[in-house]
């Protein structure tokens, strides 16, 4: 697979992995977002997004989801291997660009 795209097996889909990294996992906050981070058995790293109703209407919410999927992509080899990463969005983030959700998530690596 190419390197620059974010294929099916990197996606957490199943609300068991959403609820085990949620539980296992470090937890980072931002204005915007709150990030959890847990390693899995897998030599592969994985995203999963959540971004509730209290964000905006489905078009704002669906955009906020690409974006966060696009910095994901651009940024995945900057990410540990071997680990899942699930961001939920808190409201207001809906409003930021591309540029602005880059700068919030990129605190968070620094962190980790």
């Amino acid at each position: 697979m190419c390197p620059n795209t974010l294929g099916k097996e990197e996606k957490i889909r199943r609300r068991a992995d959403f609820l085990r990294i949620s539980k296992e996992g470090v937890k980072f906050q931002t204005e915007h977002f709150g990030v959890f981070i847990c390693s899995n058995r897998q030599s592969r790293r994985r995203l999963g997004i959540t971004v509730g109703k209290r964000v905006g209407s489905a078009v704002e919410r669906n955009r906020l989801k690409r974006l966060i999927r696009e910095f994901f992509r651009l940024n995945k080899e900057a990410l540990f291997n071997s680990s899942d990463f699930v961001i939920t969005a808190k409201e207001g983030a809906a409003k930021l660009n591309f540029w602005q959700v880059s700068k919030e998530l990129k605190e968070i690596l620094k962190e980790q």
